[in-house]
């Protein structure tokens, strides 16, 4: 109990650090008077104006797709579903390459629409932005409204069909008063990952009038070097993040609004056409991309540079390091929760608020007067990639840690069993599926990560992602092609293999 209070506390501290300690050595880099231009406030505009039209488009077509899921039963339902959670853990610059090779100039609708003589699609600006974030959150955004669609009790529906209901009776009825319970809780969180959102703004956006508040932090200290300017969007940025932070935790929470006996909703036949409309429409959506990066990949996959390779090593020591720190730092700060205090549990979701950006920049005025920050950016990445994950792993092992200890804690303590050996005989058999999960999303959200990287990594360090981005901008499309479907494959195996590893031989 004693290794848990002190590993615990360094946890929390360190998360305290990297969010405020960081914030505030960019504040006092602020040097005389700033005063914040057109420019500025143009790009606080296009920020919130981008991620509210995301996420209220997200919505709006997970309404009806969310509702067809849940009354239509076809071949291939389950897997669909479990398709909705691939773009999560997609690597952003795979995703966006995908994105290109379909609504791109060169790509799959612009050819086509050749053959019309109608002028070929572009993807760059805030049109492009609006559909990559509709792509990596839609998904999401039906997950959430599947589960409220599903929190309505079967027999209510049955009741509706004696009453004859219409359609509009039933939606009326039944499905606003869930809608307005799970839609505003959603909108925030799509919001909020919208404005945080930095290799979607860089690789489709980057323009004067396309600029988020992330992208024009990296630019300001990228190009620029104005750390003012850096200070002053930093403030910003984490006073936005955290505002939305905060309503998404305390804003239109679910209620409990009855239980039914846990029936499978009836399907009905009014608006089955629609339904497989929308359902196609998502399947294609979704899968497209996916299939041209595949497709244009496997092309140039075995043609590709060991620079890029290189680079793919590097993303994979990233990725290892930091799903081995996050699984250390969510179970230190759960077994403080658990066995000591629950005040501690805010500073655990705390880098939901953070901006990768803003921990990156001060990790480097902190370190640039004693050391190259060159040498320390695959640390820093694995470091703020780790603290960005912390939140998913205290939310998957945190609930599991809580009924282990509920179940059998009173036994443990009768049979005098405390330190190495509760934690081999009786957390860890029962930990592990949580465990394997958080290691594995954290693998692949860290392979596919574009952000503090970024920041100030030459050629000699790059990773994976990076040197995509490059092949993009040096316009070598079917080199960056390949190594987009090596990314993809090495994030989708490391999820794949810490995933399962967690399953094999684990208890229930």
């Amino acid at each position: 109990m004693r290794l848990s209070l002190i590993g615990g506390l360094i946890v929390i501290s360190l998360i305290i650090f990297l969010t405020f300690g960081t914030l505030l050595a960019v504040t006092f880099r602020i040097e005389g008077s700033f005063i914040m231009d057109r420019y500025d406030w143009g790009v606080i505009r296009f920020t919130f104006l981008q991620a509210f039209v995301s996420a209220v488009t997200s919505l709006i077509l997970a309404i009806p797709i969310s509702r067809a899921l849940v009354r239509r039963n076809f071949i291939g339902r389950k897997i669909l579903i479990t398709l909705l959670g691939a773009p999560f853990i997609l690597p952003i610059i795979v995703a966006i390459l995908g994105l290109i090779a379909v609504f791109g100039r060169t790509g799959f609708l612009s050819d086509f629409l050749g053959f019309f003589d109608i002028k070929p699609l572009t993807l760059y600006g805030l049109h492009g932005v609006i559909i990559a974030h509709v792509f990596f959150n839609l998904p999401l955004a039906v997950r959430l409204l599947l589960q409220g669609w599903l929190s309505i009790p079967a027999e209510r529906f049955r009741l509706g069909q004696a009453l004859n209901f219409s359609a509009l009776n039933f939606f009326k009825h039944l499905e606003v008063p869930m809608l307005s319970r799970f839609v505003p809780g959603a909108f925030l969180l799509i919001f909020l990952i919208c404005t945080t959102s930095f290799a979607v703004a860089l690789a489709l956006g980057g323009g004067p009038k396309a600029t988020t508040v992330e992208l024009s932090i990296y630019q300001a200290f990228r190009f620029e070097f104005d750390l003012a300017r850096v200070a002053i969007l930093a403030l910003i940025q984490f006073l936005i993040c955290g505002l939305i932070a905060v309503l998404s935790f305390w804003i239109a929470l679910p209620t409990y609004q009855g239980s039914g006996l846990d029936r499978v909703i009836p399907t009905n036949s009014q608006g089955k056409i629609i339904d497989f409309i929308f359902i196609l429409g998502a399947t294609l959506f979704l899968v497209l991309p996916l299939f041209m990066i595949i497709f244009r990949g496997s092309l140039a996959l075995f043609l590709l540079p060991d620079s890029i390779f290189m680079a793919a090593f590097r993303s994979i020591c990233v990725a290892l390091f930091a799903s081995i720190l996050t699984v250390v730092m969510g179970l230190f700060i759960a077994s403080l929760l658990v066995y000591h205090s629950k005040k501690f549990e805010i500073i655990g979701y705390l880098p939901i608020a953070a901006s990768p950006l803003v921990i990156g920049v001060g990790l480097f005025i902190m370190s640039y007067q004693w050391m190259d920050p060159v040498s320390i950016a695959l640390p820093a990445a694995v470091l703020i990639n780790a603290l960005m994950c912390v939140p998913f792993a205290l939310r998957a092992i945190l609930p599991t840690y809580i009924d282990i200890e509920k179940n059998y804690g009173q036994l443990a303590d009768s049979l005098s069993m405390s330190g190495w050996a509760r934690f081999r005989w009786l957390l860890w058999p029962r930990l592990r599926r949580s465990v394997g999960f958080c290691m594995g999303l954290a693998a692949a959200l860290s392979m596919g990560d574009l952000g503090v990287i970024a920041l100030f990594s030459d050629p000699d360090h790059s990773t994976l992602p990076l040197e995509i981005y490059r092949l993009m901008m040096a316009y070598r499309m079917n080199d960056a092609y390949g190594a987009a479907l090596l990314l993809l494959l090495l994030s989708i195996s490391l999820f794949w293999i810490f995933d399962r590893g967690g399953r094999l031989d684990a208890n229930p």
